[in-house]
């Protein structure tokens, strides 16, 4: 059975976002928390943005470009097919498998439904902690933690959160960076 949502933040659930270590953190287990809901909601209107973006780019001009029409609408249909399964159901997937965690000794997260690709940045590794907030995240209290080493990899970014949770976190990551001794590379 998979943990469910973590409760918003509060001073009593400090202990719950970095925690100390278990005996069985040596193996590679599950982060324990998911995404806030609101992220599917999220997936969904930025899926459903794609596909008005590509319908748009070929329904208008088919209908101002009559020798184009068939070609246009096919392509149209294409995107359609192609991109409804995204919209409705790769929201829901996503919910399902994307987990976090911090421990005081890395952040990691699991993303993928099809692929699944683990995360895990050393805190003596990272270099910087952000928040992040387009104007979806923002309307719908969300927010993305980007958490950066020096990997070619690039970033552990945990998408998906409650923005009260995420400004949380970068604190309590950027404190717990700045106690941990490293190279930071």
């Amino acid at each position: 059975m998979e943990p469910p949502h973590p409760s918003p933040p509060t001073p009593s659930a400090d202990q719950d976002r970095v925690r100390e270590p278990r005996p069985d953190d040596g193996a590679l287990r599950p982060p324990r928390y998911r995404v806030a809901p609101a992220a599917r909601t999220y997936w969904l209107l930025s899926r459903s943005l794609w596909l008005v973006v590509a319908l748009t780019g070929t329904v208008v001009p088919a209908l101002l470009w009559d020798a184009g029409r068939p070609w246009l609408l096919a392509a149209a249909g294409a995107a359609t097919v192609l991109l409804a399964p995204a919209v409705v159901v790769a929201p829901w997937l996503r919910y399902r498998t994307h987990r976090w965690e911090a421990t005081p000794t890395a952040v990691y997260s699991r993303t993928g439904w099809l692929g699944r690709q683990w995360r895990i940045a050393p805190l003596s590794r990272v270099q910087t902690v952000e928040a992040k907030r387009n104007v979806l995240h923002r309307l719908l209290g969300l927010a993305a933690v980007s958490v950066t080493t020096g990997s070619a990899q690039g970033a552990v970014v945990i998408q998906g959160l409650d923005a009260e949770m995420a400004e949380e976190l970068v604190s309590r990551l950027t404190d717990a960076v700045a106690a941990t001794r490293g190279d930071a590379t």
